[in-house]
């Protein structure tokens, strides 16, 4: 557990901030998608954050949140490839990182629709980064792989969830620290931005 969170945490200081745009000429492969969503502390975060929050509502939220967040956002994508302008992109990333730390530190439990609708606003902005960043490469492996890397972030946020049950019976001190951290990152996104 504390090889876990040293290993996220340093994984999480290390990644440059806000600004996790490879060159679109090395865009189009699934490999690059699927390391996009890692060179970004807002990714890492905000996905991580879903993943937390997750492990805080609970029940079927556990599949329905994440998958939420992952559909919007390649609905985000494919707008952004269709030309079609998203205001406030990056504010808005930064404000999910914040949003997202903020739900699982005070362990807000919201109706699992609600939730969806909520992960889903921001989602739409984080697909919308990647498909601007993507250029003219191929998009559909590209799309894929930053799908899959979203779920293993997401899994990842669930996995200290459930891992803090270890320290405690039902695991929210866990989700809650990393939810403060997420939270002070996505301030810190704001102010670097």
């Amino acid at each position: 557990m504390k090889r876990l969170c040293i290993a996220l945490i340093l994984s999480v200081a290390a990644a440059s901030p806000a600004f996790a745009h490879l060159n679109p000429a090395e865009h189009g492969s699934f490999a690059a998608g699927l390391s996009h969503p890692l060179f970004g502390a807002d990714h890492i975060l905000a996905m991580i954050g879903v993943g937390l929050w997750t492990f805080v509502v609970g029940g079927h939220a556990i599949w329905a949140i994440p998958a939420a967040f992952v559909v919007t956002m390649m609905v985000g994508f494919v707008t952004a490839l269709a030309g079609i302008g998203l205001p406030f992109v990056e504010p808005a990333i930064a404000a999910s990182v914040v949003v997202l730390g903020l739900l699982a530190l005070t362990a807000l439990r919201l109706p699992v629709a609600v939730g969806m609708a909520v992960v889903g606003f921001f989602a739409l902005f984080h697909g919308y980064a990647h498909g601007g960043e993507l250029g003219s490469a191929t998009s559909l492996p590209f799309m894929a792989g930053f799908a899959l890397a979203t779920a293993l972030l997401h899994a990842a946020g669930l996995g200290i969830g459930l891992a803090g049950r270890q320290l405690s019976r039902n695991g929210l001190i866990a989700a809650r620290i990393f939810g403060g951290l997420t939270t002070l990152g996505g301030l810190w996104l704001f102010t670097g931005a």
